[in-house]
C-alpha cells in the first residue's frame, strides 16, 4: 500500500522532533558532570564533521553566496549561538518537558515577528491565537512574587533567539542550501564554545559520557537531516502541526529518564500553546493559499 506524501511528511517531521528531543535528553544527562562549554564544543566537533560529510555526499555545500545572504547567514549563526547557550543552560536546570513546552510558542513568536518586522498581515483570529499562546506560556513558566525563575527566563530568551534565527532564515534566497547554513551554524556554536571553554576547568569524560556525547551529535544530525527532507514532501499545512510531537517525546523521556512529570497547570499551559500554534499554522497556510488563488 502506497504512502501519501502528506503521511511521509508527517512521519519525517515526527522523526525530526524525536531526534532533537533525544539529543536534548542526552545533553541533559551530561549536565550535572560536564561543563556547558566543554559539552557544546565537543558535540560541535562531532556534529560539524558529520554535517560536513553529509552535505558533501549530497552535493549541498555552496560557498558562493551574495553579500545579502552571507549577512543573513551570519545573523542566523549568532542567533544559533545565543539560542544554544540559553536553551541548554535552561535544560541543565529545568525538567525537559517544561523547557520543550516553552519552545512550542515558536510558531506564534515567528508569526508575530513577521508582522512587526516584515509588515506581514496578521488578522484578528491569529492575533487572538497569539495572545492565547502567550497566556499559556505564562502558565508554564509561572512568574512568582519575586519574578521569573532564572532558568525559565533563560528558556524565554532562547525562544527570542530562535525566533530571530527563523526570521533571518525566511529572508534568505532560495539558492542558499540548507545544509550549508546548518554547517556554518554548527561551526559557529563550536567555535564560540571552544573560546568560552578556555576560562573553565575541563573534566575527563567516562566511556558512558562519550557515548552520550556522540549520541547527541548523531541525533542532532538526524534532526537536521529529517527537517531538510520534510520540506520536500507533502503540504506544510498538514505537516507543520506534527512538530508538536516533540512535546510528547519530552514528556515520555522526562518521565522515563529523569522521573519528571509536569503538574496540571503546566500541562494546561502547554495544551493552550499547542492549540494556538496549530491554529496559527493552519490559518496562515489557508490565507497563503487564498492569496495565491487570487493572483
Amino acid at each position: 500500500m502506497a504512502i501519501s506524501d502528506n503521511t511521509k511528511g508527517a512521519l519525517l517531521m515526527m522523526c525530526s522532533m524525536a531526534a532533537f528531543t533525544f539529543n536534548d535528553t542526552m545533553v541533559k544527562s551530561l549536565g550535572p558532570d560536564v561543563p556547558l562549554f566543554q559539552m557544546l564544543f565537543l558535540r560541535g566537533v562531532v556534529a560539524s564533521a558529520l554535517i560536513y560529510l553529509l552535505a558533501r555526499s549530497l552535493g549541498k555545500l555552496r560557498w558562493k553566496l551574495s553579500r545579502h545572504d552571507w549577512s543573513l547567514v551570519a545573523l542566523r549563526t549568532l542567533s544559533e549561538i545565543g539560542a544554544a547557550y540559553f536553551f541548554i543552560t535552561a535544560l541543565y536546570h529545568m525538567p525537559i518537558a517544561n523547557v520543550t513546552a516553552v519552545l512550542q510558542i515558536l510558531p506564534l513568536t515567528v508569526t508575530l515577528g513577521g508582522a512587526l518586522f516584515f509588515g506581514e498581515t496578521v488578522g484578528w483570529r491569529r492575533a487572538l491565537a497569539i495572545a492565547a499562546g502567550f497566556c499559556g506560556m505564562l502558565l508554564i513558566v509561572r512568574p512568582g512574587p519575586d519574578g521569573f525563575d532564572q532558568y525559565a527566563l533563560y528558556a524565554l530568551v532562547a525562544v527570542a533567539f530562535v525566533t530571530l534565527r527563523d526570521l533571518a532564515t525566511r529572508k534568505m534566497s532560495s539558492e542558499v542550501p540548507s545544509l550549508t547554513v546548518t554547517l556554518v551554524a554548527s561551526l559557529g556554536v563550536m567555535l564560540f564554545a571552544g573560546v568560552a571553554s578556555l576560562g573553565t576547568q575541563w573534566v575527563s569524560l567516562t566511556t558512558d559520557q562519550w557515548v552520550l556525547l556522540i549520541g547527541a551529535a548523531v541525533f542532532i544530525l538526524g534532526g537536521y537531516l529529517f527537517s531538510v527532507l520534510v520540506m520536500r514532501v507533502g503540504e506544510i499545512s498538514f505537516i507543520a502541526p506534527f512538530r508538536y510531537s516533540s512535546l510528547l517525546w519530552a514528556l515520555m523521556l522526562g518521565y522515563l529518564v529523569f522521573g519528571d512529570w509536569p503538574d496540571t497547570v503546566t500541562l494546561t499551559g502547554a495544551a493552550i500553546v499547542v492549540g494556538a500554534g496549530v491554529f496559527t499554522l493552519i490559518r496562515g497556510r489557508r490565507l497563503s493559499q487564498a492569496n495565491s488563488a487570487r493572483t
